[in-house]
C-alpha cells in the first residue's frame, strides 16, 4: 500500500493524506519518500531561506522554531532546513548536494554569488566536472553545496 496527497489551495498546499488501496499500489513500499534535511547556520538561516524562496522559487510548506519545509513549485519532494549551532563543517560536504538541474549550469550558479555577497556572505562556484558544479556558501552550508548539472545527467536508462 502506498500514500497520496490530497492537495487543494492556490500553492497545492497538502490538506490530507490518503492511503492508497489501489491494485497498483500494493507494489510500493510501506515507507514513501518524503523529504530530505540538511542544516544551515542558524545567523544565516534567514538569509538562505530567502534565497530558496526568492531566487529558486521555493515556497514555504511549515515553519517551526528551528526548522522550516520548502518545495519547489511542480515537484513532490520536500526540503527541510534545520538551524545549526555547529561552528565545525562538514570536511567532505562537497559529496553532499541539494542537485538541480539547468542548461546553464554553472552561470546560474555564478548568479546568485552576487546576490549573496549583498547579504553578507562570501560565495565560491566549482566544478566537479564539465557538466556539473556547486555553490558553496562556507558561513552558512554545514553539511552540504548546492549542485547544478545539464538535464542530460539525470537521464537514466531505467524504468521507474
Amino acid at each position: 500500500m502506498g500514500w497520496r496527497a490530497r492537495v487543494g489551495g492556490a500553492h497545492g498546499k497538502v490538506i490530507a493524506w490518503e492511503r492508497l488501496d489501489h491494485p497498483l499500489a500494493k507494489d510500493l513500499p510501506p515507507m514513501q519518500f518524503n523529504h530530505i534535511a540538511n542544516r544551515l547556520d542558524e545567523r544565516h538561516f534567514d538569509t538562505i531561506v530567502e534565497l530558496f524562496k526568492a531566487r529558486l522559487g521555493f515556497v514555504q510548506l511549515r515553519r517551526t522554531e528551528r526548522a522550516i519545509w520548502l518545495r519547489q513549485p511542480q515537484t513532490n519532494i520536500d526540503l527541510q532546513f534545520s538551524m545549526s549551532r555547529e561552528a565545525k563543517r562538514d570536511g567532505d560536504k562537497l559529496r553532499s548536494q541539494i542537485a538541480f538541474l539547468s542548461e546553464t549550469p554553472k552561470a546560474d550558479l555564478e548568479e546568485l554569488v552576487p546576490w549573496l555577497a549583498e547579504k553578507g556572505l562570501e560565495a565560491s562556484v566549482g566544478a566537479y566536472s564539465t557538466t556539473e558544479f556547486y555553490l558553496d556558501v562556507p558561513a552558512a552550508f554545514v553539511d552540504f553545496v548546492i549542485e547544478a548539472m545539464r538535464p542530460e545527467l539525470a537521464v537514466y536508462d531505467v524504468e521507474v
